[in-house]
């Protein structure tokens, strides 16, 4: 099954204000979607189960609660919503010319993140939230 994004003429790459701190975010230089402040490495939750669809009614901040090291993607933030529990995987952009994401913040949750607790399994594929 293709997955499809609700409003195919949404690029998704928009500047945007940081919904945490109040950063204004601007877009990727080298394309690709920005959707996470470089600064605080939060989120607003907007979109649904496909990246860019802005199909959530949701709109909780998507706090980085995790970080981890990919082979294929580099590094990965961990975001849960504030509002719903949805937990989502998010690529950094800390190579991004114009507005690197804060790589002592990326540092800082992989070494002691808000829940260091919380159990890889935890955002495993296939787990969108966390048991309460």
């Amino acid at each position: 099954m293709t997955q499809e994004r609700k409003n195919p003429y949404h690029g998704g790459n928009d500047p945007f204000v940081c919904v945490n701190c109040g950063l204004a975010v601007q877009p990727l230089v080298h394309g690709g979607q920005r959707n996470h402040c470089p600064r605080c490495l939060c989120s607003q939750h907007v979109d649904g189960p496909v990246p860019g669809d802005r199909a959530a009614d949701c709109g909780g901040i998507m706090r980085p609660i995790a970080v981890e090291r990919s082979a294929k993607k580099g590094w990965v933030i961990i975001q849960e919503c504030a509002k719903c529990g949805l937990i989502r995987r998010n690529k950094a952009a800390t190579d991004d010319p114009a507005q690197p994401d804060d790589f002592a913040e990326l540092l800082r949750i992989a070494e002691h993140g808000p829940d260091r607790g919380l159990r890889r399994a935890t955002w495993e594929k296939g787990q969108t939230r966390r048991a309460r």
